[in-house]
């Protein structure tokens, strides 16, 4: 499976592209704030020929959704995510504007995911890790055959997310990072909603929030 990365929005979050032979690819957290984006997206899409057949959201932050309408009307395809962040999709046009930004609200999702849940694509299955303490909903997606995870903004390299937002909770966090992915493979890669890449290795012995 190849793994591309985008950056979009002023938020600068991470947008996920995975690409397997079979040509289907799915797209984790499409953050793109506008057409112009959207079409750095698309255009990257075209030129692999690859086959958009699911959307998933690590959680329902605004800068995370941001391109979920335009997925929606371009491929015919809604969100997968956490019923327990509908709290955050419903909210975020609001919060967009603590932001000094803007937003349509985004679409209905196709359809909730629960921990432990296999999704399908191509010739790939991922895994979905529910990681609530960032957001009461979120979700990190694993895939054992390729030793990776993407993990939205519950792990960063040398950081966690913030827990001050609504259904955020530090010890929550910790407890989920320490119990569902401190426990995968220590060479798992690390893809975060923002920023570079780690591994879980690297994060067990060098994160500051688990040193003591």
């Amino acid at each position: 499976m190849d793994v591309l990365r985008l950056v979009f929005s002023p938020i600068e979050v991470n947008t996920y592209i995975l690409a397997d032979k079979s040509g289907d690819c799915a797209i984790i957290d499409c953050g793109c704030y506008d057409r112009e984006e959207f079409e750095e997206l698309t255009d990257l899409i075209d030129a692999r020929k690859l086959n958009p057949v699911l959307l998933l959201n690590t959680h329902c932050h605004l800068d995370h959704i941001f391109g979920n309408r335009f997925i929606l009307e371009k491929y015919n395809l809604g969100t997968w995510c956490h019923k327990e962040d509908e709290p955050n999709r419903k909210n975020a046009v609001n919060h967009s504007l603590l932001f000094g930004l803007s937003m349509k609200a985004p679409p209905e999702p196709a359809g909730f995911i629960t921990d432990g849940q296999k999704l399908l694509f191509g010739e790939t299955e991922l895994t979905a890790l529910h990681v609530p303490g960032h957001a009461a909903g979120s979700l990190a997606f694993y895939c054992k055959k390729d030793n990776v995870v993407f993990t939205g903004d519950a792990l960063f390299s040398g950081s966690i997310g913030r827990t001050d937002l609504p259904g955020g909770n530090y010890e929550t966090l910790i407890k989920s990072i320490k119990n569902k992915l401190f426990t995968l493979h220590p060479n798992t890669i690390v893809y975060p909603g923002h920023g570079e890449s780690t591994t879980i290795d690297t994060e067990i012995r060098y994160n500051p929030y688990f040193q003591n």
